[in-house]
């Protein structure tokens, strides 16, 4: 059995992936909007819906593994008869946790479904633990037992022509690009594409800002008791300026911030 492959330099390790799995994925995005220089308002998450077929496995997180389809198109099985194997082998060599990234060439029509039972339990023994798919999953019993997560348009019967095109390519998927090796955070909100420049320091923003909110925000909101509306009113503008305040000593914000909103 060939050697476990080892992460890229600056990806982060199974116990800071466990830790971001504990978070849902609007707190992740709280703690990455910080930290970013893109513009939170538009880049990393998905910007069409997307629909959750697991959600009691709760978020997943790992690096994005890319591949395209056109389940309507029977071509590609008799040009590259070793598709099939030469993605696994691309799949198999990649660092794990792994999230596979399916773009459908056929949306928005569904023609077929990349996954089912099968390919579920096969990706699973290869390091994955979901899928975010711009088409279609069958077999959701059987793709739930694997333990396989998954987000995807919809359901479908069949698997029609289902071959790989294209992997370890750039893929565009719920109107957002993705490209392999992402760290991606996923649950029944949608999922977050981490720049590879916001990765090391993610976790701490994370624990930074949740752990903010908490003390601030949510303790003034639930610390109301004998208290009248001035006072609770009073309370929670106190609290939104020490939110800021300590949020903005630790995470300085670039101009397109403005502060941040639970």
């Amino acid at each position: 059995m060939p050697n476990a492959p080892t992460p890229s330099a600056g990806h982060l390790d199974r116990t800071e992936i466990l830790q971001l799995q504990r978070w849902d994925t609007p707190t992740v995005y709280n703690g990455w909007e910080r930290i970013t220089r893109q513009d939170p308002t538009q880049d990393g998450f998905n910007l069409e819906a997307v629909h959750d077929y697991m959600p009691d496995m709760g978020p997943m997180c790992g690096y994005a593994v890319t591949v395209v389809i056109e389940p309507s198109d029977p071509a590609p099985r008799k040009s590259h008869p070793d598709g099939w194997s030469d993605y696994r082998a691309y799949v198999a060599q990649t660092a794990g946790p792994k999230i596979v990234v399916v773009q459908d060439m056929d949306k928005p029509r569904v023609a077929g479904a990349f996954w089912g039972e099968v390919n579920s339990n096969i990706h699973r023994a290869l390091g994955c633990v979901g899928t975010i798919v711009d088409g279609a999953i069958r077999d959701l019993e059987g793709m739930t037992k694997a333990g396989f997560k998954a987000l995807a348009r919809q359901l479908c019967v069949g698997h029609a022509a289902v071959h790989p095109l294209r992997w370890g390519c750039s893929v565009e998927v719920f109107g957002r690009i993705v490209q392999p090796g992402q760290l991606i955070h996923a649950d029944r909100h949608g999922f977050l594409a981490i720049p590879c420049e916001d990765e090391a320091a993610l976790l701490e923003a994370v624990r930074t800002m949740d752990a903010n909110e908490c003390q601030t925000l949510i303790a003034a909101a639930t610390n109301i008791a004998g208290k009248t509306p001035d006072q609770i009113l009073a309370g929670f503008n106190t609290a939104a300026g020490l939110f800021d305040q300590m949020a903005n000593r630790r995470f300085p914000p670039p101009d397109h911030h403005g502060r941040s909103e639970s």
